[in-house]
């Protein structure tokens, strides 16, 4: 995986997308810190692709979801209850 700033991206150009096609992925990087990632499409494969990544990112915001519930713990069935019934009346 390469990493390019968005300077090199508009620079480079050809040279990034040559990278994209061998390595199948590239790393855009604005102020140092990762700000994109490109993903090389194989033919015939865009709506697989795209599945798969809107995929991934829902499994990272589930586990980000999961780590913030573990740390601020945890709601019984019963608090669950309360607060649905308190919206509902609301």
């Amino acid at each position: 995986m390469e990493f390019y700033t968005a300077r090199e991206l508009r620079t480079n150009t050809k040279s990034i997308w040559e990278n994209l096609s061998k390595d199948n992925d590239v790393v855009i990087t604005n102020n140092g810190k990762p700000y994109a990632l490109m993903v090389g499409i194989p033919e015939g494969r865009f709506e697989e692709t795209v599945r798969a990544l809107r995929q991934a990112k829902a499994i990272a915001a589930m586990d980000r979801m999961r780590n913030s519930a573990s740390k601020n713990g945890f709601m019984s069935d019963e608090e669950i209850d309360e607060a649905v019934s308190a919206a509902r009346k609301a």
